[in-house]
């Protein structure tokens, strides 16, 4: 008979927990002062211990146009909104403005 082991997957980095990360950091001796980085320095850190080339990821500039595009059409619908005294309707386009605008600045 066949004697097969079953070899546990590991999660990949970026699903596992900071205290996870820790841990595996802990078993990497190039790894120094892993208690004190946070879960993207942990996961940065292992990922170049390990060899692993992380890809930059580029912002392009016609994401952040097409991002104030649609700033621009919610806030035109969210005068709408409050022309037409709907408060419930004014108040969703004005988060979702804020929404936007916190993924233009990223």
């Amino acid at each position: 008979m066949g004697s097969k082991k079953k070899v546990a997957k590991e999660k990949p980095l970026d699903k596992m927990t900071a205290k996870e990360l820790r841990e595996l950091a802990k078993e990497i001796p190039d790894i120094s002062g892993a208690h004190g980085m946070n879960k993207p320095e942990l996961i940065s850190a292992v990922k170049k211990a390990r060899g692993i080339v992380e890809a930059p990821v580029k912002k392009t500039d016609s994401s952040v146009r097409e991002l104030k595009t649609k700033i621009k059409d919610l806030k035109a619908k969210r005068e709408e909104a409050l022309e037409s005294d709907n408060v419930k309707m004014s108040m969703i386009y004005r988060r979702r403005i804020s929404k936007l605008k916190k993924k233009s600045r990223k």
